[in-house]
């Protein structure tokens, strides 16, 4: 039987950056293919798309345009790192700068690949079931704390990363374009996590670290909310 499942296409008129973007992502694997060096105008696109993500991400501008890359080249991202640093106000702040679908998933021991793959649901108006997605059909993921969920789930992002497609009760589905997983794990000696495997750390094209601000980002910030307050 046939769900009543649809995904529409992003109207990428609507924004600025993305409508700019887009093309260089769509064109990225190709131009890997065959060595094309990217236009000084694509470097500007990018430096503003670095720049606004900057307003919110303080002092990691290095880290932004690794992010940003790792999209550019359809890869996915793994970020390791303590709480509280900014992991996931990164994955937003990209993904709203851009203009991208945006779902977060927060990995815990209870979830189950049905919760974020989608189920089929049985409607008795029309006497059939129904598939509803689940939240990894988006076009920018948050797993957030990855390893907390036991190795059955984080499984479920496998075929999605490599393939793009997702398939679920006998059936493949794609998934939007561009997909692009950023994942957050805390470090392993912290209880209560399970170790990626090394079939899913393959899937992902980097992995980087946010760390602490400096000291002279932290008054900025400091300031900035201090300022805010007085008004």
């Amino acid at each position: 039987q046939k769900t009543a499942y649809e995904i529409r296409p992003r109207d990428w008129s609507s924004d600025v950056c993305s409508s700019d973007l887009i093309p260089l992502v769509q064109a990225a694997a190709p131009a890997r293919r065959n060595h094309a060096t990217i236009s000084p105008m694509a470097h500007e696109k990018i430096d503003t798309v670095v720049k606004q993500i900057s307003q919110i991400i303080l002092g990691k501008e290095r880290q932004i345009r690794l992010a940003v890359a790792c999209l550019l080249a359809r890869g996915h991202l793994l970020i390791e790192d303590i709480p509280g640093v900014g992991k996931t106000t990164l994955a937003h702040t990209l993904a709203a700068v851009l203009g991208l679908q945006f779902q977060r998933i927060q990995f815990t021991s209870d979830l189950l690949p049905a919760d974020i793959l989608g189920v089929s649901i049985f409607e008795r108006e029309s006497g059939r079931f129904c598939f509803h997605p689940g939240p990894i059909f988006s076009q920018v993921i948050l797993a957030d704390e990855v390893n907390r969920a036991t190795p059955k789930t984080q499984s479920a992002l496998l075929e999605a990363m490599e393939e793009h497609q997702v398939t679920a009760e006998g059936e493949t589905r794609p998934l939007p374009e561009p997909f692009f997983v950023i994942a957050t794990q805390n470090p392993s000696n912290q209880i209560g996590t399970f170790p990626l495997p090394e079939s899913q750390l393959d899937r992902f094209l980097m992995r980087i670290e946010l760390g602490y601000p400096d000291s002279d980002r932290k008054s900025t910030r400091l300031n900035s909310s201090h300022v805010a307050l007085s008004r």
